[in-house]
């Protein structure tokens, strides 16, 4: 089997305009940075980490907050109540092992995001998940990203 599997210059086009579309209605940089790297944590996408990771400390996300991502449930303070509701409905819609998203993740998000906010995050989530599948499964390694 290759281990190149090649990505139409159109569709990465549409891609990459997702997720910068996505972002910018979510309006918050920063957020949108946690919610990508946790997603590429749990896909195990090692170019998406590294990228999102460099793009995170340029809008300003803490060490203390990339350090407790991936225990960000037990994490106590370190993410507020927004953080959390956008951290907590990105694991739902990765992880989809009981087939839906449950009621009470998705509500408490809409609880903390606007109706536009919310369709801009669930975007956001659906665009990362896409991009981790393609470079996941062309396995490429982490280090190309150069702001």
């Amino acid at each position: 089997m290759s281990r190149t599997i090649l990505l139409d210059r159109e569709v990465g086009r549409a891609m990459s305009a997702l997720s910068a579309a996505a972002k910018r209605g979510l309006g918050d940089p920063a957020l949108a940075e946690l919610v990508v790297i946790r997603a590429s944590q749990l896909n195990h996408c090692a170019f998406c980490l590294d990228m999102h990771l460099t793009i995170a400390r340029e809008q300003g996300v803490g060490a203390r907050q990339l350090d407790m991502l991936s225990a960000w449930e037990e994490a106590g303070d370190v993410f507020d109540e927004r953080e959390r509701a956008a951290l907590a409905l990105t694991e739902a819609v990765t992880v989809l092992t009981e087939g839906f998203v449950p009621d009470e993740v998705y509500a408490e998000a809409a609880r903390r995001f606007a109706d536009a906010e919310l369709a801009h995050l669930v975007a956001l989530i659906t665009a990362i998940n896409n991009w981790n599948r393609v470079m996941v499964a062309r396995r490429i390694p982490p280090g190309g990203y150069t702001p």
